[in-house]
């Protein structure tokens, strides 16, 4: 990145003050995906081509995005390709269930338009809280914590496979990203793990024991501060008429920099929030279904 000039430069929106390379996120896909395709032939679970063609499309548009700085409306048209890929591949979720209520709330065809705004949100909340030091990486360790409890409490492969490499290639990414950053992940890791964050529930729908209603829910709360942060800010903009793709500094986090908080504390603080929702979280999915 440093040889080739692919470097992000501070501006008045940024929260770095030096050019630093970005990419450290192609490593953390590159590195998932080959662990999801070739465990496949050992641990014998079904791959998912809708969400390797997903991905590659998320990566390469992104990608494209941090060297060449594409519009908003060609980045969304592939996210929404990218999400309709794994929708065509492995289905949409036609109920929910929420926690703590006995009957599913029945979604119908709605489903696979809730499916495809979901995925395609995930992609996007991922991209814009990816905006101080080790904030997406932690948030990573977090939910890919959560994945990997999943799928070793209720034995589902893909789950172990990909939550456990998400886990810990993010930590490794953690060692050069942790303030002061020497590298960044870049929109195309970023998008890539909104993307898999979002797809995981698809994947898992007819693997394990876990009822597959449960599994949106579940994704949601693995990355809750980054959904509840970003949904807030764009709401807030949208009232004000502002156009919410448009770079900006007004997230919570941002905020908390702003009033004289470091990068590394308001990462491990949303770290450690993020860890104290997920674990939880998985062990209560598994407690609930082998009572039942």
């Amino acid at each position: 990145s440093i040889r080739k000039g692919y470097l992000d430069h501070p501006n008045e929106r940024s929260s770095h003050e030096n050019p630093t390379p970005r990419g450290g996120g192609l490593v953390i896909a590159a590195v998932t995906l080959a662990a999801y395709i070739g465990s496949s032939w050992v641990l014998d679970y079904k791959l998912s081509l809708g969400f390797i063609a997903g991905a590659l499309l998320i990566v390469s548009v992104s990608w494209l995005d941090d060297v060449f700085s594409l519009s908003f409306g060609w980045r969304l048209l592939v996210h929404l390709v990218a999400a309709a890929a794994v929708i065509a591949d492995v289905g949409y979720f036609e109920e929910l269930s929420i926690p703590f209520v006995e009957a599913p709330l029945h979604l119908g065809v709605f489903g696979m338009v809730i499916s495809l705004i979901l995925i395609a949100w995930f992609v996007n909340a991922y991209n814009f809280m990816d905006g101080i030091d080790g904030l997406a990486g932690i948030q990573a360790v977090a939910a890919g914590l959560g994945w990997l409890l999943i799928g070793i409490l209720m034995d589902i492969p893909t789950a172990i496979v990909i939550g456990g490499v998400v886990l810990f290639s993010s930590i490794g990414f953690l060692i050069h990203n942790w303030q002061p950053a020497k590298i960044f992940l870049g929109d195309a890791g970023s998008a890539f793990l909104g993307f898999t964050f979002a797809s995981m529930p698809f994947l898992l729908r007819e693997q394990g024991t876990v009822r597959p209603a449960l599994l949106p829910i579940v994704a949601v709360l693995f990355v809750w501060l980054f959904v509840f942060d970003s949904a807030l800010t764009v709401l807030r903009r949208l009232l004000r008429g502002e156009r919410v793709w448009t770079a900006h500094r007004e997230h919570l986090y941002q905020r908390m920099v702003i009033a004289g908080r470091s990068h590394q504390f308001v990462s491990i603080l949303y770290g450690l929030i993020a860890v104290v929702i997920a674990v939880p979280a998985a062990l209560m999915v598994n407690i609930h279904y082998s009572s039942t």
